[in-house]
């Protein structure tokens, strides 16, 4: 019977997948036919809008990852590089204030554990998703946050608590 779940070389394949189609610039337009200012009400307006709501989505997230490790402070050293990593994702997107209260942390590390795997993936998801509606410099940005919040799932889904 084979593996269920994540494997290393899903996780990769994903993050691979995403990457390169970041980087070779896919796009549902017609090749010389780019946006004009006109073409969108106001590009600069929309990619700022996209920025906030990404930044806030992961900053959701961090704010998880906070409670979390306050919560279980014995998961404080497999959390917190994960929780720095995410803290930088907000700060790129532009984003620097808390977001909402997070949700509840379980009372179980290997629950509250999972919770923030299922976190990582929605917010990966959401990264990924994006990647539709973002000028290219914001795509490749997005491109690198998706496969980042991939692998995250990943490694909390394969290491558990300890």
């Amino acid at each position: 019977m084979g593996r269920t779940g994540t494997t290393r070389r899903r996780a990769l394949l994903v993050t691979g997948a995403v990457a390169a189609a970041a980087l070779t610039g896919c796009s549902n337009e017609e090749p010389g036919r780019r946006r004009t200012p006109g073409s969108v009400a106001d590009p600069a307006r929309a990619e700022a809008a996209l920025r906030r709501r990404l930044a806030a989505t992961s900053g959701a997230l961090r704010d998880q990852y906070d409670a979390t490790i306050a919560q279980h402070p014995a998961l404080a050293g497999q959390l917190t590089t994960l929780r720095t990593s995410v803290a930088e994702h907000v700060t790129a997107l532009g984003g620097t204030t808390r977001a909402a209260p997070p949700v509840p942390v379980p009372a179980e590390p290997a629950a509250a554990v999972k919770a923030l795997a299922t976190a990582e993936r929605r917010t990966s998801d959401a990264h990924a998703a994006a990647l539709l509606d973002a000028e290219p410099e914001l795509a490749r940005l997005l491109a690198s946050l998706a496969a980042a919040g991939a692998t995250h799932a990943y490694l909390l889904t394969k290491e558990g608590p300890r």
